[in-house]
């Protein structure tokens, strides 16, 4: 059984999780960030899945129910979303280990033998057989799925010291001196926010830490660090089973690495395939029309260069270079967008010049707006990140209007 921690804010993405949780996000130009965590779990034969949601949920309900519904029940296939629902006590979730405590229940009811907990909120593509057959093999209680990242930036996850035989040593939960592995002071060893528990294990632990009222009830913080000394609890490195190379797996956490993360899909050969037919991502995919580009003139040819477009856009005597756009994109005449991602129902009208920018869900941007040449103007008037992404959002161009006005 699998299931999908999907209610976290994702405050470090700023204004685009304003009105919705960070797993309902879109990403790759027609997808949702849970889609890929969904499409693991379904393409790893693991069909038995529960998405925990709490914060504005309501689009990834909604997104949820639509593009995942296809499950046969009758076959013991599902996957259910759970919402918050104070199921022991006058509180919402605490933290990510109360959530699954909170919905015991639900875990004894289908009496699985192994528990797979998910983060709703990374990209990466990974078949889980493996991880379990390795929790199976090693004889382990916990197993934690980890990746290399560089140690500046390892202060963003739980980091981990392992023997060479990858038994866990030392688990430290966003460490301000993160431990870099032995003999490769660049590279820490961090949790990807994955576990495989032993079914009976985990309720013995998580009943424990809900009677610790001094706990946290997270997992990287209060279960996993004691079950360290008293438990076998080993580290399954995400790497390629021939070659031993790092995986590709994305924390999209921040503007800057959401941005970037969306980008690397226009290179030539991106190390996240999405055109990968052994290994799909599914969706819920909307009717849409082909993307059409119209007119030929000159300085007033639709066109694109190095970019993915999806579709529903129509892009009318404008030009777009490295860049990506969403579902239903409308550029007019005369705009240039260039290395900026369009996300869905955005309107860009006349004349507009564009680069380096996020547009968020529903923009509508006024004719001759200029967006990514004055970063002072820019901060004004948007969210400009410390890579200079300029994060665009319906709201800050209805403010600007006002003031217009």
């Amino acid at each position: 059984m699998a299931i999908v921690m999907a209610g976290g804010r994702g405050e470090r993405l700023r204004d685009l999780t304003l009105a919705r949780c960070k797993p309902a996000t879109p990403f790759g130009g027609k997808f949702r960030i849970i889609d890929f965590v969904l499409s693991n779990c379904v393409n790893s034969g693991i069909r038995q899945i529960f998405v925990m949601t709490q914060y504005k949920g309501q689009s990834l309900i909604q997104h949820v129910h639509r593009g995942w519904s296809y499950l046969r029940g009758e076959f013991g296939e599902f996957i259910e979303v759970v919402p918050a629902q104070q199921q022991t006590g006058p509180h919402w979730y605490r933290g990510t280990a109360d959530c699954v405590y909170q919905n015991l229940e639900l875990i004894r009811a289908h009496r699985p033998k192994y528990v797979l907990v998910l983060a709703g909120d990374h990209i990466y593509k990974m078949d889980y057989g493996p991880m379990i057959a390795y929790h199976v093999e090693k004889g382990a209680d916990i197993t934690v799925g980890v990746v290399e990242v560089p140690v500046p930036k390892a202060t963003e996850f739980g980091v981990l010291s392992v023997t060479e035989w990858n038994r866990v040593t030392q688990f430290d939960e966003k460490p301000a001196n993160p431990q870099p592995i032995p003999g490769r002071p660049d590279t820490a060893l961090a949790s990807m926010g994955i576990y495989v528990f032993n079914a009976q294990l985990l309720e013995k632990l998580l009943v424990e830490d809900a009677q610790n009222e001094q706990s946290a009830h997270d997992f990287g913080r209060n279960i996993l660090p004691p079950a360290i000394e008293a438990l076998q609890v080993f580290a399954y490195p995400f790497t390629d089973v021939k070659t031993r190379a790092q995986n590709y797996w994305r924390d999209v956490g921040t503007v800057d690495a959401f941005y970037e993360a969306n980008l690397e899909l226009i290179h030539v050969a991106p190390e996240l395939n999405l055109y990968d037919e052994e290994w799909p991502i599914w969706t819920y995919q909307s009717q849409q029309p082909p993307a059409k580009f119209v007119l030929d003139e000159p300085g007033r040819s639709g066109s694109a260069v190095n970019s993915m477009v999806s579709g529903g856009c129509i892009i009318s005597g404008a030009h777009i270079d490295q860049s990506l756009l969403f579902s239903n994109v409308r550029v007019e005449e005369r705009s240039t967008i260039s290395r900026s991602l369009l996300m869905p129902q955005v309107k860009v009208r006349a004349n507009c010049t564009i680069r380096n920018a996020i547009l968020d869900e529903g923009c509508e941007v006024p004719e001759g707006t200029q967006i990514g040449f004055d970063r002072q103007l820019d901060e004004q008037r948007f969210h400009v990140t410390p890579q200079g992404v300029v994060l665009v959002t319906p709201a800050m161009l209805q403010r600007l209007a006002s003031v217009a006005r």
